[in-house]
Order: C-alpha cells, then structure tokens, then sequence
C-alpha cells in the first residue's frame, strides 16, 4: 500500500498541482479535504496518513473567526510537531504552522509577488529537504502579503531574503513551513493575477509577473522538485518505521 498525505486545501484556486504530481512520482498518494467548501479538518493525524500539506489561501492565518477550520488545520499541525510526522506548509499553511509555536505572522512592508531570489542557509547543508541547495541562491514563485516575523527558538530558518526573512523553516526533523508557491505553475500564477489588485501595490504589472513566472517555470521545477520528492521519502519513510 502507497504511503498517503493528507493535504488541507483551503481555497479553490490553490490545489496541490505540481507537488501533487513530484510526490506521486515517487510513490506517494494524496486524499485532499477541500476545507474552503466545508469539508472538515481533523484535529490530530487520521491513522492511515504518514504525511500532511497545508496549501496556500487569501485568508490570514490568524482568521479564525471567518475561517474557523484554520483552528482545526493549527490543531493537526500541532499534532503533527508533536509525533514529528512529515509535514509541509506553504505560504498561508507556513504561516499557520508558525502560529501553532506561538510564531507571529503579520503584514509585509510591501507585497510579494512574482519570481524571488533568496538564499538556503549553509547551515542547511544536512537538511534531509534543503541540504543539496545549502548555500546557493534560489528562485521561487511568491504571492504574499504577510510574513513570519518571529518564530520560536528551537524552530530552524532555512533560507530567507531582506524582504521576507523567513522564506523556509522546520520545526523538529520532519516538519517544515515555506513563504513560497512551488506547487504552482504559469497557468495557475495567471489566474491568480487576472483577479487580485495587490499588483497595484507593487512596482509590477500584471503582465510584467506572469511573464516573470512563466520564463523562470522550468528553473523552478528543477529547484523545487528534487526537494519535495526529498520530503516525499520521509513520508515513505513514516509509513515503514508506522507498520
């Protein structure tokens, strides 16, 4: 039986698409909860699962109060950090995971949106995820308007840049939360600016990102890829020392 992960996708337009695609490749399974249109979010880990995604979302992750299944995805997250099972959040879902250790998440001086640089921490080098790009500068897809502003001291920051100084971070060995988008792609990242005005609050057109994402998509995939089918083998990795 294929090791399966839980993703929590929290609204319509942010699946789990490429990453999705990577982690089958190597012989991981996904069952998606569809939060955004009411389907419930466990509170701790079901038993059949060695693994969790928490997606990217418009909402904050401190909104509760509108979007009350983000208590029970910070519940899951917890958790998950307490049995050290493989996880992965990204952007909203790492912001979720850094309010789960009493992280603070509040607004970025300005947005970011389109293709950053930033650098993986040398420090990095034995990281089972982020260990082959230790040192290097990187490029990923962004599309954020808040940032982890404090974290925790045992939690590690993996790689960062002066605008968002806490782009990856992990929590324990199996545990880990990005600012970044690496499951989308051109096409997605189009439909994602054909509906939202924080452009307007950047120096950047519309076209100007897109075309950003869409030439840099082959560089992020070969960047991205390796690193999630990396994860993927801790969740194999989970189910085997599980049975």
């Amino acid at each position: 039986m294929k090791p399966i992960v839980l993703v929590v996708q929290n609204e319509i337009d942010d699946p789990v698409a490429l990453v999705g695609d990577w982690i089958a490749e190597v012989g991981v399974d996904i069952e998606v909860i569809h939060a955004y249109r009411g389907e419930s979010v466990p509170a701790s880990l079901p038993a059949h699962i060695s693994g969790a995604i928490a997606m990217g979302g418009y909402m904050g992750a401190n909104d509760d109060i509108e979007f009350p299944w983000l208590t029970d995805a910070r519940s899951l997250m917890k958790d998950v950090i307490a049995h050290d099972v493989p996880f992965f959040g990204i952007c909203l879902g790492g912001q979720v995971l850094a309010t789960a250790v009493d992280g603070i998440v509040g607004p970025t001086p300005v947005p970011e949106i389109g293709v950053a640089t930033f650098r993986v921490s040398q420090s990095a080098s034995d990281d089972a995820v982020f260990g082959h790009l230790a040192g290097k500068d990187v490029i990923a897809a962004e599309w954020h308007k808040d940032y982890i502003t404090d974290l925790p001291d045992d939690a590690v920051v993996l790689a960062g840049n002066d605008v968002c100084p806490v782009q990856a971070f992990r929590i324990g060995k199996n545990v880990y939360g990005v600012q970044f988008h690496p499951e989308i792609d051109s096409e997605i990242f189009s439909s994602w600016a054909a509906t939202d005005d924080e452009l307007a609050k950047i120096d950047h057109t519309i076209e100007q990102a897109c075309v950003q994402v869409a030439n840099a998509e082959a560089e992020l995939i070969a960047t991205w890829k390796p690193a999630f089918q990396a994860w993927a083998h801790l969740v194999k990795d989970q189910q085997a020392n599980s049975l």
